[in-house]
């Protein structure tokens, strides 16, 4: 039970090597999730043997290290008061602080240490360890957060761009605040969660019905529609200007959850200054496969036979850690390394984007078709579609699981999208088959001309690699003594490569909604994140764009409001939908296009 500042004390596991001979590093991760009792320990340890370690330590371990696991305060047998918060106030308990403590106790206290601490972790433990930069103690000579969420309103767990993730709160809120002993999960009593998000109606029944208050974040969420100093104070990443320690950045492209916060502590820690310790790593990955035994294939895509997890953890984290806290070996020679989908082939970057990388616009025509060419004088103007939020886009096949404990949560983001394809809310625009490679390096952007005739209103946009289809002839991934269930071949599939959603309230301000002037078209400006994919010969490219995203986004009433979680059942309307595609609305997407 290690004293912080203020009094409290936070339950702590320390492991060490029976066989530790010299004085090593330490590894700490901080965690909501709770540390490992002595008794789990023990009781792998005698099934297992005195060499047993976690699948995801093997590579560190092999270097030697003292493993530190804490419960975050307020967590498990943690003294003090649980905030699900990352705003860093110095006159107030909070994460950076409890880490400086932390760390100055272990390297005091902890037996046979050498002075060094590194911090690691995936998700709110790579939180805990971003917030460790923005006051590191000496003694903290390496980092690797991964997967940290930075701005909760901007992007990451809880919204996107404002939209927010409806699902995944309500569930994540109930989780980590529903029993301070215990990571709870809610207990749907409809199997299909769509049904039952939208059975629930307006957000506000969410309370009304079921929580009753009891949540603080999620109270706080519903209090806080807009981007207001609540969630620019979250957004601690804005504190962040340089790295002042060594830092492994770690994000995955088809990462469920925390795809972009890792990008943007990357790009924080060079304001001040291009610094060789601020790396970053990216690849294929959904939240945490990069920990998981192997990592050769998301869902039922392949990654050519490389295991990238693995090669993550050999090539890339241990060597790091390595070099930081044991002083052997090599600092990395690269910026930015990534495991390139497509192509899958391991790639470094000595900057990002490369220098060999042109913005190129693919552009959506109104007979459904897209190319580099763009729209001619006289061409259509725009193709349309309605809006229902009573009948809105599922984001996944139905029926829908709950967001955890369930697996199929992992994998949404690289589903075969032809489950919506033919929704007439639904629209597609496809190229022809590639006659070349197209790889794309880079950040991603979408610039939608569009309109509504609500005064409020969301677009998704997604694009999508469409794999050739070959008939019954097996796929690549099948052998003819050994097919696949049919449901499992990559023939015809709808990969997506970057999806995202803009809320029209926020086109103009973040900070003070505002709404649509119905029937106006306007640009809108969406982000697509950063990618490193090619596209291969053969292949064809797609866009769809939709308006609801449902239930991992919340549905937009499509009438302007002061605020979504206030609207009542009556306020959601149907609303026409159009995307221009004309030469004076050109839409389309920006590829960093990387030459070969």
């Amino acid at each position: 039970m290690i004293p912080m500042r203020d009094g409290v004390h936070l339950q702590t596991a320390i492991i060490t090597r029976a066989d530790q001979t010299k004085p090593l590093p330490i590894l700490l991760q901080r965690t909501p999730y709770g540390v490992p009792a002595q008794q789990e320990f023990d009781e792998m340890a005698a099934k297992n043997g005195a060499e047993w370690t976690p699948p995801s330590w093997k590579e560190l371990a092999a270097d030697g290290y003292i493993f530190v696991f804490q419960n975050l305060r307020g967590r498990f047998k943690s003294e003090g008061v649980f905030l699900l918060t990352s705003q860093y106030d110095p006159a107030k308990p909070n994460e950076t602080n409890d880490a400086y403590d932390t760390v100055d106790w272990l390297v005091k206290n902890a037996p046979n240490n050498n002075g060094k601490v590194g911090m690691y972790g995936v998700s709110y433990d790579g939180l805990t360890t971003g917030l460790a930069l923005l006051h590191p103690h000496p003694a903290l000579k390496a980092v690797s957060e991964q997967a940290s969420p930075v701005d909760q309103w901007m992007n990451d767990d809880m919204h996107r761009y404002g939209a927010l993730r409806e699902s995944y709160a309500f569930e994540y809120s109930v989780l980590e605040q529903a029993d301070k002993n215990k990571n709870t999960n809610f207990n749907f009593d409809i199997y299909d969660t769509y049904n039952w998000y939208l059975k629930l109606g307006p957000l506000s029944e969410a309370n009304a019905k079921y929580l009753h208050g009891s949540l603080p974040y999620w109270n706080e969420i519903m209090q806080h529609p807009d981007y207001d100093d609540f969630w620019k104070k979250e957004a601690w990443v804005n504190q962040l200007h340089s790295s002042p320690v060594p830092n492994l950045n770690v994000a995955g492209f088809w990462d469920q959850e925390d795809p972009w916060g890792p990008w943007q502590i990357f790009r924080h820690g060079d304001e001040q200054g291009v610094s060789s310790t601020n790396l970053m790593v990216a690849g294929p990955w959904f939240h945490g496969e990069w920990q998981t035994p192997d990592g050769d294939r998301i869902g039922i895509i392949p990654f050519g036979g490389h295991k990238t997890a693995l090669e993550f953890r050999q090539n890339v984290e241990a060597p790091f850690f390595r070099y930081y806290l044991h002083g052997t070996g090599d600092a990395p020679k690269w910026k930015v390394t990534t495991f390139q989908t497509g192509s899958n082939t391991w790639r470094e970057y000595a900057a990002w984007p490369p220098a060999n990388t042109t913005p190129m616009n693919l552009y959506l025509h109104c007979d459904g078709t897209l190319s580099f060419d763009s729209p001619g004088a006289g061409s259509p103007e725009y193709r349309q579609y309605v809006s229902d939020p009573s009948n809105p886009v599922p984001y996944r096949t139905r029926p829908i699981s709950p967001t955890y404990p369930r697996p199929e949560w992992r994998t949404w983001e690289v589903a075969d999208q032809r489950f919506v394809e033919d929704r007439p809310d639904v629209l597609t625009w496809e190229s022809m088959p590639l006659d070349h490679d197209v790889v794309i390096t880079g950040q991603l952007a979408a610039s939608l001309f569009a309109s509504s005739s609500g005064t409020d209103s969301d677009f998704v946009v997604k694009l999508v690699d469409v794999y050739p289809e070959s008939g019954q002839k097996s796929a690549e991934q099948e052998t003819p003594d050994k097919p696949l269930p049919y449901f499992d071949s990559l023939n015809g599939y709808e990969l997506p490569i970057a999806m995202e959603v803009r809320r029209g309230r926020y086109l103009r301000s973040f900070e003070a909604a505002q709404p649509l002037v119905a029937n106006q078209p306007v640009e809108w400006n969406i982000p697509l994140r950063d990618h490193d994919h090619v596209f291969l010969k053969g292949h064809r490219m797609m866009v769809q764009v939709q308006s609801t995203w449902f239930p991992v986004i919340d549905r937009n009433p499509q009438k302007f409001l002061p605020s979504i979680y206030n609207a009542t059942a009556a306020d959601y309307v149907a609303a026409t939908q159009r995307v221009y595609c004309s030469s004076q609305m050109p839409s389309h997407i920006v590829l960093p296009i990387a030459k070969q």
